[in-house]
Order: C-alpha cells, then structure tokens, then sequence
C-alpha cells in the first residue's frame, strides 16, 4: 500500500482536455486512499514548447511525485523525464507517442492553427479530433460532448499553443531508455490517434514496464473505461519502488 506520508500525484490531460478527463479516477483516489495522495491537474497552457510546459510544472510540483499522463499529457510527461527524472517516483504514460511529429503531421496541425486563427475552433474539433478520439460505447456522445465542452472552454489560444507545442515535439526514445521507476504504460486498444503499436515501441523501450491495454476504449480510456483505467492506475500507485 501506498506509504503513510502523502504522495503527490500529477496527472497531465491530453490536448484540450482538463481535470474533468480524470474526474473518475480522482474521485476514487480521494475516496480510497483519503489523505495519503494529493492529486494536481495542471493546465498545460503556459507555454508553447513541450519543453517550456515540463520547465513551468517541475517549477511548481513537490520535490517528488508520481507522473500519469494521456497523449499530449503523456508527451508533456517524458520531457518532465528528461529534465528532472530525480524527481519522478513512479510514471504512467497513456494513450501516447515517443516519436517526433511526422511531416504529414507538421502540414495538418499547421492549417488546422490557421484554421483555429479564423475562427473555426469547433469545427476542427468536431471535423478532425473528435471523430477519431472514441471506440463504440454506449455513452459515446456524451463523452464526445465532455470533449467538445472541454476544448471550448480552454479557447484558441490554448488550442494554438498546444498545437505548436505538439508540432514541434522532440523525440523521446532515448529519454525512456533511460527510465528506471515503476512504469504502467496504458492504452485503448482501439486508439487510432495513438495506435498499440506506439505503446509496444515504448515496452520495448522500458522493460520493466507495465503495459496494460483496455478492450472497447480508443483514445479516452479514463471516460471510456473509467473503472478499469482506476483498476490499473491504482496497481500502479502500489507498486513497489
């Protein structure tokens, strides 16, 4: 079990996301594990870099914390790796990718920043995010709306930010070769933005590692499964150092 003294647990959501993406799981900690974890959500909104967004959370984070994040979350997360891996104690990368953005990639996030500087938030999300984020789920359209609600309340200008940041991410292979701590890897096995692929290159990566996949989610595992994303997250959380 988790030890006496209260851990911090830093949870990053993925692009245009907020704390409502973990809002199960944060329900659950609070619940089981009452004071002896302290759960923080930043908003990755304070820089355009990924490098600038792990610089501002190790700024403010504990001395030591357990790391979780989802797709650019997770992005944000093996960069916290790279400049401070001292002070992770355990990390969780969900629904992610290791790899620089493709050129392809490069072309889309730059019309789709365009896009967004004219005005057309809501239909890029609805048009090209939003469809490929879910598997088939009987609550399918209210986590779609979640998500929609979600990116329009963060606004352009974090959008822009985001996109920029995720555009000209650096690779991170040879951050997680170098990973040492208690480490889940988690995906939807339906993931079409992050397929499995991605996250058997990262246990390939870190051996030691935990790779959970969740049967019927895609790319929101934490609203798709809410309770089997818990099951994992809190094996993890008692795992061993």
């Amino acid at each position: 079990m988790l030890p006496a003294r209260p851990n911090s647990l830093i949870l990053l959501p993925g692009m245009m996301c907020d704390d409502r993406l973990f809002a199960t799981q944060i329900t659950r900690l609070c619940h089981e594990f009452e004071d002896k974890v302290e759960v923080i959500v930043p908003v990755l909104d304070t820089a355009d870099t990924i490098e600038g967004l792990a610089h501002n959370i190790i700024a403010e984070a504990p001395a030591s914390f357990a790391l979780a994040g989802l797709s650019m979350g997770g992005i944000v997360a093996m960069e916290i790796l790279a400049q401070a891996p001292e002070r992770i104690n355990r990390l969780a990368l969900m629904d992610t990718n290791p790899l620089a953005e493709t050129n392809e990639g490069l072309v889309r996030r730059d019309r789709q920043i365009q896009d967004v500087q004219n005005g057309l938030l809501k239909q890029v999300i609805m048009d090209e995010m939003k469809p490929l984020y879910l598997a088939e789920n009987p609550h399918k359209q209210a986590i779609l709306d979640l998500c929609m609600d979600m990116a329009l309340s963060l606004g352009e200008v974090v959008f822009i930010r985001q996109s920029c940041a995720l555009r000209d991410r650096p690779d991170q292979t040879a951050t997680l070769a170098s990973a040492h701590c208690p480490t889940l890897i988690l995906y939807g096995a339906e993931d079409r933005l992050c397929p499995p692929e991605r996250h058997y290159l990262m246990k390939q990566l870190i051996p030691h590692a935990t790779l959970a996949e969740i049967e019927g989610a895609g790319h929101l595992p934490p609203l798709e499964a809410p309770e089997a994303s818990y099951d994992h997250l809190r094996a993890w959380l008692n795992q061993d150092s």
